[in-house]
């Protein structure tokens, strides 16, 4: 089983039009809502491929019957806060073929809410073959929250993937994560560092193993701590909605390395992964919400390209795929 928390859930909202009048009044289909965020959608996107999976995440009093309504489909357990949950909202513009999205930050949790979320993964960590935390933390998150996530995923002896963006990637790598998944501008933003495979080795100087580094229409870069890189892409960036493609590739990994050490995957292990990663990411761009693939996951699979490192950045007309 793959137990993800979302350490800032939310609720995902999808407006759909063919373009945003700036300063005007336009009418749209009813909006989608559901559970969301980064780590809801990982455990999302298992359950839709028959793996088994776990979600734990703090929602508001007033919206836990509706994230337990919403979450019918994957097993969960939902720690019950104080403040409300945030929202975030994806405007997909059809005629542009392109989505802004615009995410409220969330509300600062109490010290004993910390901890009634950490307690709540001691039962289901015991079931786990991995430990996946996704996505943002609240403002006031405690310092060491990672760190005691990895902690805990040692105790139990599975994988700690971790998929977190600027300081907390850092204190990720700090805590010695097993598989971390920044994106390109994530290393930018945390490290300065161009190159992807310079951002990814200087995280591992810092503690972490395994680096998949996610690359827009480039594909990803798996990069051990020891043996050679590996790069996967398709042959051409497909178009759609991206908004949790990056949470696909998580859920991929994840299903790769339950049970497994990471430092142990050899070169074999990692292009399984890498084509997997690259696929499933994919399909996510062809389904109109995230936290689910579109197409064939599979057939995608089979036309992932296996090549030489990247270049530093995509083509500047490329629509971004992971």
């Amino acid at each position: 089983m793959i137990l993800t928390l979302t350490p800032n859930p939310a609720v995902d909202v999808t407006l759909v039009t063919e373009h945003v009048d700036r300063g005007a009044s336009r009418s749209i289909e009813t909006a989608l809502r559901r559970a969301g965020g980064k780590g809801v959608n990982v455990s999302r996107v298992l359950a839709q491929q028959g793996v088994p999976t776990h979600a734990v995440l703090p929602v508001g009093r007033d919206d836990e019957a509706w994230f337990r309504a919403d979450l019918a489909t994957v097993p969960h357990t939902l720690v019950v806060c104080e403040a409300p949950t945030r929202h975030s909202y994806a405007i997909v513009e059809t005629g542009e073929d392109t989505t802004s999205m615009l995410n409220e930050s969330g509300s600062a949790r109490g010290a004993r809410e910390w901890d009634d979320l950490l307690t709540a993964l001691h039962g289901p960590v015991r079931r786990a073959d991995v430990l996946v935390a996704s996505g943002s933390l609240p403002p006031g998150a405690p310092t060491g929250t990672l760190q005691a996530l990895t902690v805990l995923g040692r105790a139990a002896g599975v994988p700690v993937v971790l998929d977190v963006a600027g300081a907390h990637l850092l204190a990720a790598a700090d805590a010695g994560a097993d598989v971390l998944k920044p994106n390109r501008d994530e290393l930018v933003a945390a490290l300065g560092e161009v190159d992807p495979l310079d951002g990814a080795r200087a995280l591992q100087r810092r503690g972490a193993r395994l680096v998949v580094v996610s690359l827009g229409a480039d594909g990803m870069l798996l990069v051990p701590v020891h043996g050679d890189p590996v790069h996967a892409r398709l042959p051409a960036p497909l178009h759609g909605n991206p908004t949790g493609a990056g949470d696909a590739a998580v859920a991929a990994v994840a299903s790769l390395v339950r049970g497994r050490d990471v430092a142990s995957l050899d070169h074999e292990d990692l292009t399984a992964v890498a084509r997997r990663a690259v696929a499933w990411s994919a399909a996510a761009v062809l389904s109109p919400w995230a936290g689910s693939l579109g197409g064939d996951p599979a057939a995608l699979e089979h036309d992932v390209v296996l090549g030489a490192r990247p270049a530093t950045s995509g083509p500047p007309d490329a629509r971004p795929v992971p």
